[in-house]
């Protein structure tokens, strides 16, 4: 299992909603259907309308998600903390 970043839209009314958020998956394509599954659930929506601009494996370390971190935890607290370098 992974992090994944994926960023997108969602149309919502007459606005448009961006959203980013980070999940953990097996692969690329298992990220992609459970965002369908977490936008859908959440706002109604279908999966048809929802726009993915990116998916992307990223370090758990870089996460604010509370389910990325607990998944991650063993991980983030045996290895030291990222470097400036690191970040960009």
């Amino acid at each position: 299992m992974d992090a994944y970043r994926i960023q997108g839209s969602v149309p919502m009314g007459r606005e448009v909603q961006v959203f980013s958020i980070d999940l953990v998956a097996e692969n690329n394509d298992d990220a992609t259907h459970r965002i369908y599954s977490i936008i859908g659930s959440r706002h109604k929506v279908n999966r048809r309308v929802v726009n993915i601009e990116s998916c992307k494996k990223i370090d758990p370390r870089e996460s604010k998600e509370p389910q990325v971190i607990n998944h991650f935890r063993e991980l983030i607290a045996s290895s030291e903390p990222l470097s400036v370098n690191e970040e960009e």
